[in-house]
């Protein structure tokens, strides 16, 4: 029997998303995929790292606004902590941010 993959209001409240702004971005040795970020979320700074490289030179990205799960469990990788994921959109061939269409502060949550 297949499982459904609807969630309440309740399970996606859970979620923290919050725009983030990409303080600095460099490529982390013995990945071809990952990018090491620095994200701004106005009142603290993390590091995330993301499987972008593919898509993104780490230039392009230096004041870029993200979206990303701010309360996701950190995770190693590469050896360094993790403290979110920034989410983007893939079709298997292109892949693109999600990024605000107006001027909003960094660090608001979204609803």
């Amino acid at each position: 029997m297949e499982e459904s993959r609807e969630i309440t209001i309740e399970d996606f409240l859970k979620v923290e998303l919050r725009l983030a702004k990409v303080l600095s971005a460099e490529r982390v040795e013995g990945s071809q995929k990952l990018l090491k970020l620095r994200l701004s979320l106005g009142d603290e700074e993390r590091t995330v790292m993301a499987g972008i490289a593919q898509f993104y030179q780490p230039e392009e990205l230096e004041g870029k606004k993200i979206l990303m799960v701010a309360n996701l469990k950190p995770r190693k990788i590469f050896g360094v902590e993790s403290q979110g994921m920034i989410l983007a959109l893939s079709d298997g061939e292109n892949l693109s941010l999600v990024v605000p269409d107006r001027e909003v502060k960094e660090g608001v949550r979204a609803s």
